[in-house]
């Protein structure tokens, strides 16, 4: 079945259509100046094959917000989640097929780029059962997919034009089809422009973007000065799912508008000169006069912040001296509660759920040994589990050695923590390196890229040194300990022995 979206008029007053299918398998690259009217082709797009395909918007100024009122988009405000939260975020919008727009906007440009990737990535790892048909929405893709390297981090910006070129050059066969625009064709990383086979081209001014342009469109160079004179909302358009020939069209209306429209002129008011002065330059406040902003009220919370607000019975109880433990009963308490987390890592799907979910049960299930009144709180709970998921228990964690990989790890980000560790206990035991399956397991993924590239990370952060022997089997060298894992391969799926 062909869906024809409608997205305006040509010059002819005729239906201008685009092939939505024709574009799943083929992507659109959009380019205009600021105010050419590249935003609301987006819009226009976006509302109209809204009911047939699954959307999500990457969008820098919060601009496409308003589709989650009248078109049901969750709204996803990156300020807000973490970049791990957001892979895994990317994942479940595929895997229930839900429309999204990340809105970026209070990120300054590198957070913004890493966010981004993070998000993109969960949409392109998802596994194979789950790749449905996407529209990805990228505005201002030149600052995430930008030609040379600006003032963020080299790292931030291989991250997401990885992602980028991921989603353009590789997406199709997972669904994804990309939707680019861009104020600036030359600040535009030419290997993600390239790949797509549809344009909608608006008004330019700059020599370089109106050549690129015209040869993108298969124009002579002296028509190119045609982009020049283009209206706001005109667009000359080629591709296979638009025209076989340049059209020029005109984008039609929208049912949303901009959170933030275009600012209109309005009268200046009429204060006169000596007001203004009493009012602009008088004397700062006290500071204790300031108003004081308070924050919103709290939700209500759920059953887990219940359970971590809840006081155990023994803080209930008349204050009275601490009783010592002795050292048996400590170890006791040690090993029981590592008897339970075993239980809970037992799970095979224990891995891929979420921190407070697992905390959750936890106390649950110290509660129904007796152990309620000295259940570890979350952030040692978190330690306890790192250390766990790489088979470091409660004593060894806290022989000397450990303490300084332990060490050398905090200056990771936290879910990465329990890989390392993972890794230098099989370097100081001697045996092979963990496979990218057990390594995607215990991070919470199945993706076996993301494995690799958690390494590739550590590797960047100095702590440790990669290699393959002669039959291609991973050895994995922590710097500075001088521990080394037997050779492994990467793709072997074996348990690692506890």
């Amino acid at each position: 079945m062909t869906v024809a979206i409608e997205m305006g008029r040509t010059t002819a007053g005729a239906p201008a259509t685009l092939d939505l299918e024709e574009l799943l398998a083929t992507r659109l690259l959009v380019q205009g100046n600021s105010g050419s009217g590249k935003s609301h082709l987006l819009r226009r797009l976006l509302e109209q094959s809204a009911p047939w395909v699954q959307q999500a918007v990457i969008d820098p100024e919060g601009d496409f917000v308003t589709l989650g009122e009248r078109f049901g988009h969750l709204v996803i405000d990156a300020e807000a989640q973490s970049e791990h939260g957001l892979q895994l975020a990317g994942e479940r919008a595929r895997i229930h097929r839900v429309s999204t727009v990340l809105n970026l906007e209070g990120l300054d440009a590198e957070a913004q780029m890493r966010h981004a990737a993070a998000f993109l990535g969960g949409l392109f790892e998802v596994g194979r059962d789950h790749w449905y048909p996407m529209l990805v929405v990228v505005d201002e893709a030149q600052l995430f997919a930008p030609a040379v390297a600006g003032e963020v981090s080299d790292e931030a910006r291989k991250l997401s034009l990885g992602a980028m070129t991921n989603l353009m050059c590789r997406g199709r066969k997972r669904g994804l089809a990309g939707v680019i625009a861009t104020q600036r064709l030359a600040k535009l990383a030419k290997n993600v422009a390239a790949e797509a086979s549809n344009f909608l081209m608006g008004r330019t001014f700059l020599d370089i973007d109106m050549a690129r342009a015209a040869d993108l469109l298969g124009m002579e160079r002296r028509q190119a000065e045609a982009f020049r004179d283009l209206e706001r909302g005109h667009f000359i358009a080629l591709g296979p799912a638009l025209s076989r020939r340049p059209l020029g069209l005109t984008i039609g209306g929208t049912e949303t508008e901009a959170r933030n429209p275009t600012p209109r002129l309005m009268p200046m008011p009429g204060a006169a000169l000596e007001d203004a002065r009493a009012v602009i330059l008088a004397a700062a406040p006290p500071e204790a006069q300031r108003p004081v902003r308070r924050p919103p009220a709290p939700p209500s919370p759920d059953l887990l912040s219940q359970l971590m607000a809840a006081k155990p019975v023994a803080e209930l109880r008349p204050e009275t001296a601490a009783e010592p433990q002795s050292p048996a009963l400590l170890a006791e308490r040690r090993a029981r509660l590592d008897g339970i987390l075993q239980e809970i890592l037992a799970d095979p799907e224990a891995g891929f759920r979420a921190i407070g979910v697992l905390y959750q049960d936890f106390l649950v299930r110290c509660r129904i040994g007796g152990l309620g009144a000295s259940a570890p709180d979350l952030q040692a709970f978190r330690r306890m589990l790192t250390h766990a998921r790489a088979g470091v228990g409660a004593e060894a964690s806290e022989d000397a050695s450990w303490q300084e990989v332990a060490a050398r790890g905090a200056a990771l980000p936290e879910d990465m923590q329990g890989i390392f560790l993972m890794l230098a206990r099989a370097a100081r035991d001697g045996r092979p390196c963990p496979s990218d399956g057990i390594l995607a397991r215990a991070y919470g993924t199945r993706s076996l890229g993301r494995a690799r590239r958690l390494l590739a990370y550590m590797e960047e952060q100095g702590l440790i040194v990669c290699q393959t022997d002669g039959a291609g089997r991973r050895i994995v060298t922590l710097v500075e300990l001088a521990w080394a894992t037997a050779p492994g391969h990467p793709g072997a799926d074996e348990a690692l022995a506890s």
